[in-house]
């Protein structure tokens, strides 16, 4: 049975919505209170068992490989006070996993970021987190549940959300059959479609565990909507041999993509640290 070793982390989008905020600092550092997103996608791999990091970055993501890496001179400054324990998760996270990073020189697509990807993972199945889609969950992360759901059916799986049907132009959206509570084995997806095109209102979201098998079907798919790489696309194929599983995860997903999703992202967090 194959073990869910290594997470990717698309991570080298310019986050122009948030500018002028995003023009020298990647998105995915921007905090949900004191963490940054890109640190809670990597703990929520962490509880799914996952320690391998790969993460695609561009020009100006310096400072993801600094977030988990030594800063003598800002440990040095804090030794022996009261804000020595705010680094403590940090340090916890850089001791029991390994990064690895590499470049997407050009933006086409999310298809292309995790083909980038690739020489990280090797042939062997991965998950992907997408920072910016922030999930909080009562029980299990929603990666731990979806690695659970993959040891049974051994395929592709894409988590999924219930949206408002005027909305489904926003994201992938899914057809299939439910086989148990939640479970749906897909057999179409649909790239942003109008709400009058959408075979359902059931989103993808960013939260993936791909065979390794996609990057060849991902090289061997043509462009799609807006010339760029879908990765819908390529699941698509798979879809069509029964291969991919539509999970409609427990939890609640926030997206911090979008400047409203983010303030509400922050506000939940906030309350519920109790502070």
């Amino acid at each position: 049975m194959s073990v869910i070793r290594k997470c990717l982390f698309p991570a080298a989008g310019y986050g122009t919505r948030f500018l002028p905020a995003t023009k020298a600092m990647p998105k995915e550092m921007l905090p949900i209170v004191t963490k940054p997103l890109i640190q809670y996608g990597v703990e929520e791999a962490m509880e799914a068992g996952i320690t391998n990091m790969a993460i695609v970055t561009g020009r100006g993501k310096r400072a993801l490989e600094d977030h988990f890496d030594i800063s003598y001179e800002l440990e040095h400054q804090i030794q022996g006070s009261d804000k020595e324990n705010l680094l403590s998760e940090t340090r916890d996270i850089m001791e029991r996993c390994t990064f690895s990073y590499t470049r997407q020189v050009e933006m086409k697509g999310l298809g292309h970021a995790i083909l980038v990807g690739g020489s990280l993972i090797g042939n062997e199945p991965f998950a992907v987190i997408l920072a910016d889609d922030y999930c909080v969950t009562e029980g299990d992360g929603v990666l731990t549940q979806m690695v659970k759901l993959y040891e049974q059916h051994q395929c592709s799986i894409v988590a999924i959300e219930e949206v408002p049907h005027d909305e489904t132009y926003k994201y992938g959206v899914i057809e299939g059959a439910e086989e148990s509570e939640g479970v749906y084995r897909l057999s179409n997806m649909v790239e942003k479609p109008a709400p009058e095109d959408a075979p359902s209102n059931l989103a993808i979201i960013g939260r993936y565990i791909l065979t390794p098998d996609i990057f060849e079907i991902i090289q061997n798919t043509p462009p799609g909507k807006n010339g760029e790489m879908q990765i819908t696309d390529a699941l698509l194929a798979q879809a069509k041999e029964g291969r991919v599983i539509g999970y409609r995860f427990q939890g609640q997903r926030f997206d911090c993509g979008s400047v409203a999703g983010y303030i509400d992202a922050t506000n939940f967090t906030y309350q519920k640290s109790g502070a």
